[in-house]
């Protein structure tokens, strides 16, 4: 296999030893290779249709209609008409939002995707051909940004650190070849957890700087606008509980998630490999570089927050289903959480999170 020759070439190169936030990026975005690199389908309602997991958008289109009214609220607070969605997947969200913007008479003049596989670009631009004069994609973020930003289920997808603590001390966890296989090796790293109390022996868990650094990047840029972060996760206190003893690291494939140690090391290039958010480093993050966080709840309660009740009256019995799933707590609704961005001096009472905020748990 291509990409597993270029992972023990890079292993070899780096002097037998890759961290495993290398290895990762590798694995799921190395260039025509990695999971969202290649052409195998990664989203869908069914693993049937050879998809591996379905997000909101795909779930139920009452997630984009419920979600562009508080994307609308940004826009006229910071006289904003442009939107930017990062790593658009099949471009359902996209294709939702702009329709139920244009019925909300938003205003909006371009949407912009940032999208980091090509494959997925392709799908992209498929799906949302017939809104060809309003969506452009971007190889790059802005150096300047006036506008909305949207981002679900991004930071998961960023690669991550991984680190294990043996009751003393705490290494980091990387990857070597093993004969033809891979397997993690440990060692010694100044890299810590944010909180240092409370672990235990045999404790491996995750710290997030990518996905950190590309908050506190667009953070500096964005001059005017919005941002809203939509993913799964916790609040630091509940992500480093000494009870977590494995993380949250875990793969996909097949609408089965697996989470056993050596599962990132097999059939790479073939799954999706991803972790748990931790929203109090978010929240820092953008912050310290110059935002004020709007609010942060559950994803159940900005969507009832953002009117998705008064949707469904008008849905069907199946779409009602289908639509529940994004709000049960033992589904999506507890699980993802929603947090949003403003500049320091722009801030505005977020529809979102009226109410449920849970900006003081982070």
């Amino acid at each position: 296999m291509k990409l597993a020759a270029r992972i023990h070439a890079e292993i070899a190169a780096a002097g037998g030893w890759l961290p495993f936030d290398r290895f990762m990026a590798m694995a799921l975005y190395a260039p025509g290779l990695g999971y969202y690199a290649g052409g195998r389908r990664k989203f869908g309602q069914m693993p049937s249709e050879g998809s591996d997991f379905v997000t909101a958008p795909e779930m139920s289109p009452l997630f984009g209609r419920a979600l562009a009214r508080q994307l609308k609220q940004a826009m006229d607070a910071s006289d904003c008409r442009d939107l930017i969605e990062f790593g658009a997947g099949s471009g359902a969200l996209a294709d939702q939002l702009i329709a139920e913007l244009d019925a909300l008479g938003a205003g909006l003049a371009r949407y912009a995707i940032v999208e980091l596989s090509a494959e997925l670009r392709e799908r992209q631009r498929e799906r949302l051909v017939h809104w060809a004069d309003r969506v452009d994609w971007l190889d790059a973020l802005p150096e300047s940004i006036e506008a909305v930003v949207i981002g679900n289920e991004v930071l998961d997808a960023m690669p991550v650190q991984l680190v294990s603590f043996d009751g003393q001390v705490w290494r980091e966890r990387g990857v070597v070849s093993a004969g033809e296989g891979l397997a993690f090796e440990d060692r010694d790293s100044r890299l810590r957890p944010p909180l240092e109390t409370g672990f235990v022996p045999g404790t491996v868990t995750e710290i997030h700087p990518q996905a950190e650094a590309f908050v506190a990047t667009l953070a500096r840029r964005l001059k005017r606008g919005a941002a809203f972060f939509i993913d799964y996760g916790f609040p630091e206190g509940e992500y480093y509980h000494p009870q977590r003893l494995g993380g949250t690291l875990m793969c996909h494939q097949g609408h089965l998630a697996q989470s056993g140690e050596s599962d990132p090391l097999v059939a790479v290039g073939d799954k999706d490999i991803t972790a748990h958010v931790n929203f109090t480093g978010i929240a820092l993050a953008g912050q310290d570089a110059g935002l004020v966080v709007l609010g942060y709840t559950s994803q159940a309660n900005f969507l009832l927050n953002c009117g998705i009740a008064d949707l469904l009256h008008g849905a069907s019995l199946g779409e009602r289903a289908m639509a529940h799933r994004l709000l049960a707590e033992h589904e999506m609704g507890e699980l993802f959480k929603v947090i949003g961005f403003a500049p320091l001096n722009a801030p505005f009472d977020a529809l979102g999170f009226e109410r449920g905020d849970r900006s003081h748990k982070l």
